[in-house]
């Protein structure tokens, strides 16, 4: 018989997908500030200011979604573990 969907352990591959995926993730959101950075001080004619605080602040929300997804993956595996003892 197989094992229920609940005990299985991810495969290699869903791991590399999730994983990629948090990348790219974080590669847009950094690229997005820096582009938007740019775009505003054009508009703004303020040279480097505002692409230097908006790739940071890029940098800081794309950790802070690395962050919050590893903590939910974490949380899940310990419910799913605590589901196998029971």
């Amino acid at each position: 018989m197989s094992e229920p969907a609940s005990s299985r352990k991810p495969s290699p591959i869903h791991q590399y997908a999730k994983y990629s995926n948090m990348a790219f993730e974080m590669g847009a959101v950094i690229a997005l500030g820096v582009f938007g950075g740019i775009k505003l001080d054009k508009l703004l004619n303020t040279s480097p200011l505002m692409t230097i605080i908006c790739s940071l602040t890029g940098i800081a929300v794309s950790l802070y979604l690395i962050i919050r997804s590893s903590l939910k993956s974490q949380k899940n595996l310990k419910h799913e573990s605590k589901k196998d003892t029971h």
